[in-house]
Parts: C-alpha cells; sequence; structure tokens
C-alpha cells in the first residue's frame, strides 16, 4: 500500500506548485468528484486508521465506507495507473524576481561551457575499479562526447550487469572533469559522481579520479578509479557493442592486475554503512567503524 502514501504526497506537491484538481483530474483520467473523494476522504481517514494499528486491508475497508463513488476493488485497480500519470505531471516552477539560485545558474554556465573545452578527452574509456560485493575487478566502458545538439557533455556507462546509464561532464577550468549519472528511474535520484583529475598533458591516454555510489544497501561509498583510453572516435554504436564486466584476480592478465593493484588495493575504497540502533549515541560510531573492519578482513 506504499502506492496510496505516495500518490497523495503527489497530489499534495503538484496542488502546491499551483496545479489544480481539476487538470490532475484529467491527467489521470479520473473524475473531479473521484479525485476528490480520493484526496479528501480516503487518503486521510486511511493513514489515521494505520495510525491507530489497523491492518493495511482493514484501514483501507474502512476508510472507503465514507464514500459512495468509489469501490476498494476499482481504487486498486487504478492505482498504478494513477501514480504513473502523477508523476508524468511536469511542476514546473515560477521564478519570483531576484529569486534565481546563484549555484544553479552557475551550474548551467559550466554545463553549456565545458562542451568547449572536452575535445582533449572525448572518445571511448574502459574503467577499472574494486567491485561492490566481492574484491573482483569491475570492467566497464564509457563514453564522452558532446552531445548532438552541442549544449552539453554527454556521458555514457555500461556497467558490469549489463545496463546502460546516460548522464552528462561539467569541467572545472582545467584540472577536474567531473561526470554524473543517475542510475535509478525517475522519480528515484541515486546519484552515481565520478571526479576525474586532469593532468598536464595533451590527450591523456589515461584519466585517475574518485567516485561515489551508493551499495547495494543504499549506504555511500567512494573508490579509486582508473579510465584508460580506448580511442578518440566517439561513435554511439561502437559503445553500445560493448559489456562491462567482472573478473577475479586469478582471470585477469598482466595489466589488468596492475589496474587492480591500483584500484582495489585497502585504503582504495571508503564506505559507510547504517548500524540498527534506536539510541544514536556516540556508541554507534565506534559500532560503524568495528563493523567495517571486519567486512575489509574478510
Amino acid at each position: 500500500m506504499n502506492e496510496l502514501k505516495e500518490i497523495y504526497e503527489r497530489i499534495t506537491l503538484l496542488r502546491q506548485k499551483g496545479v489544480k484538481m481539476k487538470e490532475i483530474a484529467e491527467q489521470t483520467h479520473l473524475t473531479p468528484s473521484v479525485l476528490s473523494a480520493m484526496y479528501s476522504t480516503v487518503f486521510p481517514t486511511y493513514f489515521k486508521n494505520l495510525e491507530k494499528g489497523m491492518d493495511d486491508r482493514e484501514a483501507l475497508d474502512n476508510a472507503l465506507i465514507w464514500v459512495n463513488n468509489l469501490s476498494k476493488k476499482k481504487l486498486l485497480s487504478l492505482l498504478p495507473q494513477i501514480k504513473k500519470e502523477l508523476f508524468e505531471i511536469e511542476v514546473v516552477v515560477k521564478e519570483k524576481p531576484g529569486s534565481v539560485n546563484p549555484f544553479l545558474e552557475s551550474m548551467e554556465q559550466n554545463i553549456r561551457s565545458s562542451v568547449n573545452n572536452i575535445s582533449n578527452y572525448c572518445g571511448i574509456y574502459t574503467s577499472y575499479s574494486i567491485a561492490s560485493n566481492s574484491n573482483a575487478l569491475k570492467i566497464e566502458p564509457y563514453f564522452i562526447a558532446p552531445a548532438e545538439n552541442g549544449s552539453y557533455v554527454e556521458v555514457g556507462h555500461i556497467n558490469a550487469h549489463g545496463s546502460t546509464h546516460w548522464g552528462l561532464a561539467m569541467m572545472n577550468s582545467l584540472s577536474h572533469l567531473y561526470i554524473c549519472f543517475n542510475e535509478s528511474q525517475p522519480p528515484l535520484l541515486s546519484l552515481f559522481n565520478i571526479c576525474l583529475k586532469i593532468p598536464m598533458y595533451d590527450r591523456p591516454p589515461f584519466l585517475r579520479g574518485v567516485y561515489t555510489c551508493f551499495d547495494y544497501n543504499f549506504n555511500p561509498i567512494a573508490r579509486r578509479i582508473l579510465f584508460v583510453k580506448q580511442t578518440e572516435h566517439t561513435l554511439r554504436e561502437d559503445f553500445l557493442t560493448q559489456k562491462g564486466e567482472l573478473k577475479s584476480y586469478e582471470e585477469l592478465n598482466e595489466t589488468e592486475r596492475l589496474y587492480y593493484n591500483y584500484t582495489c588495493q585497502e585504503g582504495d575504497v571508503i564506505r559507510m554503512c547504517n548500524i540498527p540502533t534506536p539510541r544514536m549515541t556516540s556508541d554507534d560510531l565506534v559500532q560503524e567503524k568495528k563493523f567495517l573492519k571486519i567486512l575489509n578482513e574478510e
């Protein structure tokens, strides 16, 4: 029943941003009376019933007795489509005079200007880093090139499990290259960021850096990463034919073992984790470090 909470919160956000209930009803293919009954009566009553200790089924049954134009069967059948349609409604942010966020403005300028400085670093790369759940070497292809419309630097990534991600790159003058992705499908935001140090070398054959992401439990993790250039050509077709992979140390060739020794040793990974506790005291910090030490020793 998590969908009920997500739908209620999304409708609330849309209304706060000035979207009228009539417009929401049209987008979700509901009559205004049904949508209004759901939002003003069914959802609030359902949440209150849960707080009283009712289970999901009983809480919903009780909430629906207060309306006569919506059945339980109909509501449950509509939930997936309603949620999909609600999150497709664009929220237009209306800026007031003088309310422009300086940070966002500078980011937009950087995204546009980075296209002018990216030529030395365009191409298809192979990345090397340690895997999240083992000591295997993670080998994955990356793509860096100006977007077709020339307005930003486009980056692509094919992970070891076959998923392809597209993102953008920004440059800090000529000292750092930032690569940014969202690993998950919207509306979930799960950022995957890489900061590569740019050497004082024209068209460098490799780039070194650190990337941050979430592990499988959505805990933050940072790892050393190495980008080795395959080619300066930026044909999407060539990039999309490639695959990422995981290789154990025993499977590595001589060059790959050199990359492994650079990226997969003690100190090349920084982890965080949540220790289940209701206390939230400084003792938690000690327990976290003990737990992480055990993981590293394994």
